[in-house]
């Protein structure tokens, strides 16, 4: 077995060593899984206008990605398959190459101020077909792509994390002189001539007015 030094010399190796120390998973957590997006699951997805895309390429290394627009942008086809639209950003395409290599993803709908939020895991695909991408369309505009979700699980995921985050809670929140910056952080990891802070601010600040769709 592989030593490991340093902080993470104290690891846990196998299923069996992770279960003695968590114990089993209860009757209702294991049943709670359906392999289709049923009524409750449809509505949920309708009311969501927030979802994490997680994505692995094939080293093995993960990508999550936020996704977000008004609440049922989130085009669902029928039971087992929606897709989500691909608006502009910034050309990376971390997630749609990650797709491509390894064509699976792990989706994570949020509610405003509900903790509950609904996980659905299943087999991506990119898709350009216009026959769709068409009913998407914001400001007249249809999203440049399409990632499709052909849905293997779906289930809902307890509130524990938002109520032990007060994620929802406004009392919680950091006032906006406390918070970091984006901008200085995004200066700093580039350090590239000529681009500061307030650089960074301004495009940022334009991309949000101007090339949101």
């Amino acid at each position: 077995m592989l030593k490991v030094e340093g902080p993470f010399n104290d690891v846990v190796h196998s299923v069996a060593e992770l279960r003695e120390l968590t114990g089993d998973a209860g009757d209702l957590a294991k049943n709670k899984v359906i392999s289709h997006l049923d009524s409750h699951s449809i509505e949920f997805i309708r009311q969501s206008p927030f979802l994490i895309l997680s994505t692995v390429d094939q080293s093995g290394s993960c990508d999550a990605s936020p996704r977000g627009d008004q609440p049922g942008f989130v085009h669902i086809l029928e039971s087992k398959r929606l897709i989500i639209p691909e608006r502009r950003g910034n050309k990376r395409l971390d997630s749609l190459q990650n797709i491509l290599n390894q064509p699976t993803a792990g989706l994570l709908f949020i509610i405003p101020g509900m903790g509950e939020t609904l996980r659905v895991n299943g087999r991506a695909y990119i898709t350009k077909n216009q026959k769709y991408l068409e009913k998407m369309k914001v400001q007249g505009k249809p999203p440049l792509l399409g990632i499709g979700v052909e849905v293997d699980e779906v289930f809902i995921h307890c509130a524990k994390a938002f109520k032990r985050s007060k994620l929802w809670e406004q009392d919680s929140w950091l006032q906006e002189d406390e918070r970091p910056s984006a901008a200085r952080m995004m200066a700093d990891h580039a350090k590239m001539d000529g681009v500061t802070a307030e650089s960074v601010e301004q495009r940022l600040e334009e991309g949000y007015i101007k090339r949101l769709y």
